[in-house]
């Protein structure tokens, strides 16, 4: 695609004077560029990793389940609780109707009317009994019930804790072998830099900052920044220009750098 000449205008914040530089030391930007991208393609891919993806949904399911087991936890406790006191409930009318029923058993009681009366009593402490003892008999299946699901919470805490250090070796696995690759260009584009006349590298980090990138190649007529084709005037100002003097993408405002397949 060809832009027209006429009212075009080079971003905001792109001006300034023309700088000089040897072909060669301009070239290097395109070395320099290609490790930029380099480095920007490792740091996505260390922030990209699926293991993140995975540690982060297994973190959420780990936090989720440690609230269930905390409820699970207290259920059971409260229901060990409700149990000791039915047994504290049972455990007296039970040694009563034992002790009436001994009274009863051993003729002590000689009036007709009071052994009925303790009679009816033995009968309705058994009755009784038999009310706590069913209280408490559900009490024990829910409890029963709660300390099964407690470990079975705790087998899946279990399981969810080993899927998540398994997710963790390999992240970090991975990331050390990106921050590896990741040293090694940085110390190789540090000595690319320094190859670089400072008023261009300069230029070229301002530009690389606000747009991701400071330098394309102007290849078959074409930015390889923004992929516009430079316009007939363009191209001529381009072909005239001597081949120290740094030119600029007027689409896009990255440094256009002439290579053997620039087409002027």
């Amino acid at each position: 695609m060809t832009r027209p000449a006429r009212g075009r205008r080079r971003p905001a914040g792109f001006g300034g004077g023309t700088i000089k530089a040897a072909p060669h030391d301009q070239l290097r930007l395109l070395d320099l560029q290609a490790l930029d991208t380099h480095i920007a393609q490792l740091m996505h891919r260390k922030r990209s990793l699926p293991e993140l993806a995975d540690i982060a949904r297994l973190e959420r399911e780990q936090e989720a389940l440690a609230d269930d087991i905390v409820a699970a936890g207290t259920r059971v406790s409260d229901l060990q609780t409700a149990q000791r006191r039915a047994e504290a409930d049972l455990e007296p009318v039970r040694e009563r109707r034992v002790r009436n029923q001994h009274r009863i058993d051993s003729g002590a009681i000689a009036d007709p009317k009071a052994l009925r009366a303790m009679i009816e009593e033995v009968e309705h402490l058994g009755t009784r009994i038999t009310t706590l003892e069913d209280a408490e008999l559900e009490v024990m299946e829910e409890l029963e019930a709660a300390t099964a699901l407690r470990e079975v919470l705790g087998r899946q805490a279990d399981e969810i804790a080993e899927k998540l250090a398994g997710h963790v070796r390999s992240r970090d696995l991975k990331v050390a072998d990106v921050d590896v690759e990741g040293r090694e260009l940085t110390r190789e584009r540090r000595a690319v830099a320094a190859e670089i006349p400072a008023d261009l590298l300069t230029l070229y980090d301002k530009l690389r900052a606000s747009m991701g990138s400071g330098a394309a190649a102007l290849e078959q007529r074409r930015c390889r920044g923004c992929q516009i084709e430079v316009n007939a005037s363009d191209l001529g100002r381009f072909t005239a220009a001597a081949p120290d003097e740094v030119l600029r993408c007027e689409e896009c405002g990255r440094i256009l750098v002439r290579t053997a397949r620039s087409g002027l």
